[in-house]
């Protein structure tokens, strides 16, 4: 997705192209702004020119991709197929996972399987192909380096100007202006402090194209760490377990053992459209209730399949003497040298007792999951206009737009970093159909009658 980067210092460039004013700027082009685009699609189809949204969205990568370094062959998604990119806000859309499948011919195929959650690769597969469809309404390789207020004569921030770095043209940028704009930037890998990343230490969202290079490069794995607990970790493990066929692979984490998920008909009521209403309207202590009651819903945890498959391997080992997974829990990674053959040293504590020992490794995999953006960092100069509540949290209305200053026309909508007024989904496609929904209704209303 989207990544921003410092500020530029070259000139700002004339406004792109011959629509020197959009309706709504897209930055980044993940599932979210993904949903949006075709909502606005849906909305443009039929209408007249003069009552079309004129939206664009941009996106730092060469293409669509979507959490590509964990497309596990055979890992599925732990979401509804129904929880697509529109289902759940218009039914009747040919851009649903349905359609999809019907066209790629395999609709009966899948129906066969019974199942409500497809394959990881084939949910990219069709992201992918929802992408191609609104192509045209996208600008990829486009790095935002600025977001700038524009005020008119009477000193009313009306529009942005969000400048990129030209694809076309090295060392130079353009600008593009919006009287909107809807930041989807994701999240980025969290890795514990002072930890540097390199090519034997690795966050997991690298994970594919780091054992596809040592595999290319014939380099030996015999013993691989991967540090962490949920859903992430444990298929780390079980994938570094099956291509290192030789190799020992040791899961090291502070728990006892894989915390099942929780995805019992009432808890996953919590990702329900509804649930975002009441977690919006309830008091503070109420929103951080709920939001400690049901982490166990998402948050450093593991499908109960999962979890039976890695006990029955490591079970299997134990009886045939040889015991190539290993799990190192109630414990910690208290220190990492490397070595000048590129191997490392690992120092594992057990917590209970205060005891190391040191493994040596080939590989280290830090799945330690990810956190929202800087969104300050993200928004430069507009985000002086934004409002904050008591605790510097950016104040955000219901239809995921940034509560600002007097004298501000133009919005800023957010899908994600808003975990703080709209609950667990923040950042999850449990509503992704929705939100763009509310942003969409909220866009057409804005531009009917501007707040």
């Amino acid at each position: 997705m989207w990544l921003p980067e410092g500020g530029d210092a070259t000139v700002k460039s004339p406004l792109k192209g011959s629509d020197t004013s959009y309706d709504v700027l897209g930055i980044g082009f993940g599932p979210s702004n993904l949903a949006l685009a075709i909502a606005i699609e849906e909305h443009n189809a039929g209408l007249p020119p003069e009552e079309r949204l004129n939206a664009l969205f941009l996106e730092r990568q060469p293409g669509f991709g979507w959490h590509r370094g964990m497309l596990i062959d055979d890992a599925t998604m732990q979401v509804s197929f129904l929880k697509d990119l529109v289902t759940l806000r218009n039914p009747t859309s040919d851009f649903s996972f349905l359609c999809f499948l019907r066209e790629r011919g395999r609709l009966v195929d899948f129906l066969n399987q019974k199942t409500l959650f497809p394959l990881r690769v084939e949910f990219h597969e069709y992201f992918t192909w929802a992408a191609e469809r609104v192509r045209h309404l996208v600008a990829y390789e486009h790095v935002v380096t600025a977001v700038d207020p524009v005020r008119d004569e009477s000193g009313t921030v009306t529009h942005f100007d969000v400048v990129c770095r030209d694809p076309e043209r090295p060392g130079k940028t353009v600008t593009y202006r919006a009287r909107d704009i809807s930041v989807a930037v994701g999240l980025e890998p969290h890795v514990p402090p002072g930890i540097e990343l390199s090519e034997r230490i690795w966050h997991n969202s690298q994970l594919l194209p780091r054992v596809t290079e040592l595999a290319a490069e014939g380099t030996p794995v015999n013993r691989a760490v991967v540090l962490g607990a949920g859903q992430s970790a444990a298929e780390t493990v079980d994938y570094l377990h099956r291509s290192f066929p030789d190799a020992e692979v040791c899961a090291v984490f502070a728990k006892y053992g894989y915390t099942l998920a929780d995805d019992s008909p009432f808890a996953n009521r919590i990702f329900d459209p509804e649930a975002v209403d009441v977690y919006f309207g309830a008091p503070s202590e109420v929103k951080q209730s709920l939001f400690d009651y049901h982490r166990s819903t998402n948050y450093s945890v593991v499908d109960m399949e999962l979890i039976e498959a890695l006990y029955a391997t490591a079970y299997q080992e134990k009886v045939s003497g040889r015991e190539r997974l290993r799990f190192l829990n109630v414990s910690r990674i208290r220190d990492v040298v490397t070595r000048d053959d590129g191997s490392l040293d690992i120092a594992v504590e057990f917590l209970p007792t205060g005891e190391q020992q040191v493994l040596s490794a080939d590989v280290l995999v830090h799945a330690t999951g990810y956190r929202p953006r800087d969104l300050t960092s993200l928004l430069g100069q507009a985000a002086k206009v934004c409002l904050r509540d008591d605790e510097d949290a950016l104040r955000v209305s219901r239809d995921h737009r940034v509560e600002t200053a007097q004298g501000v026309t133009a919005g800023i909508y957010l899908q994600g970093g808003t975990e703080h007024t709209h609950g667990l989904t923040s950042t999850l496609l449990s509503t992704t159909a929705i939100r763009a929904g509310e942003i969409h209704r909220s866009l057409v209303a804005r531009r009917v009658a501007p707040v």
